[in-house]
């Protein structure tokens, strides 16, 4: 078993506090463990919606398809044919 040492401070509105303290004990879990299982299954789900990019299949298509597309991309063009400011070494 992990030692635990990071904690959270909050306020809350008694109405809230209440909720939580009755659902934690239809649960059978302690009011913090109940809460930190609850914040942590809401950051999973953020975090993974972040991770993700969503989109229909069709436009799927279309974007891997634009992939292979040749773009002429003429302010690219112009810039390759200034002289550069910073040189590597």
């Amino acid at each position: 078993m992990t030692t635990k040492e990071a904690r959270f401070d909050f306020r809350l509105d008694p109405e809230v506090k209440a909720r939580i303290e009755r659902a934690a004990k239809l649960t059978h879990e302690s009011t913090s463990g109940f809460v930190v299982h609850a914040a942590a299954a809401a950051a999973d789900h953020v975090l993974a919606r972040a991770d993700v990019t969503m989109m229909p299949a069709e436009q799927f298509d279309r974007l891997y398809a634009a992939l292979d597309l040749a773009d002429e991309a003429p302010n690219l063009q112009n810039l390759a044919r200034h002289e550069r400011k910073y040189l590597r070494q």
